[in-house]
């Protein structure tokens, strides 16, 4: 699991965050495993939330709750005020680890970069499984300010495309996240499917699942990707199972009667 790109980047944001400190950290008391190769790396319940950015937090765990003798210093850092690790469990390992020092508070640290001394970074992917208590998560740590709500709505909805009907429902689920427009996931017969042509795009949310998409041909125009749908969503989200949702930012959408205006994000 070693990157073929090198680890420049890591030591790009180690030093960034030992000089600028995180966007915030927040302690967290579940239970936090890593596995790599079979074997449970480091497990933890002193795992600490850190923004390394504003979108959403990685999980630092404690050095010392990796196994003894797991791991090697490949690189020091500023004096070592932080290493690159390599970490390894049986005939496997990774070299995508940040280690911050015990004694940064003795460099004149500020308390958001000192709240990283001993704690260590290990690249979400780089390994095979994280679980929070017993439960595996993916992607990325979920955010603890972020919630998602799912509600049932019988006020009538149609999606068009260029004037064009191509979907119709007398109701709806509303999937609210933060910080996320609204989304409305359709009833597949709702969808006129024959507008409709498969992709092999798929993508995956730590707060829905893995999600498949289409997409939708309207006379000569092809909107591709433009409608998703989770087969097997993660249990939170389990209602929105084979439903439909259009890209709102792609697709004009009539929500009772009223054109809804389209959102600007990311995605428009």
């Amino acid at each position: 699991m070693v990157s073929v790109f090198g680890n420049k980047d890591l030591v790009a944001l180690a030093r960034h965050l030992l000089t600028k400190g995180p966007v915030k950290t927040l302690p967290s008391s579940r239970r936090i495993r890593i596995l790599l190769n079979g074997t449970y790396i480091a497990d933890t319940t002193q795992a600490l939330y850190v923004w390394e950015h504003d979108r959403f937090p990685q999980y630092y765990v404690p050095l010392s709750s990796f196994k003894k003798d797991s791991w090697t210093k490949t690189e020091s850092i500023d004096n070592d005020a932080a290493s690159l690790l390599r970490i390894t469990a049986g005939d496997q390992s990774t070299e995508r680890v940040i280690a911050f020092s015990t004694s940064l508070d003795k460099h004149d640290k500020s308390d958001l970069i000192n709240a990283l001394q001993g704690m260590a970074r290990i690249e979400f992917s780089s390994v095979d499984q994280w679980y929070e208590e017993d439960t595996p998560i993916y992607v990325h740590p979920k955010d603890p300010f972020k919630r998602v709500d799912i509600l049932h709505s019988t006020r009538p909805i149609r999606v068009l495309i260029d004037g064009v009907q191509v979907a119709a429902a007398t109701s709806s689920l509303h999937l609210y996240e933060t910080t996320l427009p609204t989304r409305f996931y359709l009833p597949p017969t709702a969808v006129d499917a024959s507008l409709l042509r498969p992709s092999n795009l798929v993508t995956q949310c730590p707060y829905k699942g893995d999600a498949e998409y289409h997409h939708v041909v309207v006379g000569d125009r092809i909107l591709r990707d433009v409608v998703w749908y989770y087969k097997h969503p993660t249990l939170e989200c389990s209602p929105i199972a084979g439903h439909l949702c259009f890209y709102n930012e792609k697709v004009d959408i009539e929500l009772d009667g009223k054109m809804l205006e389209r959102p600007v994000t990311k995605f428009s």
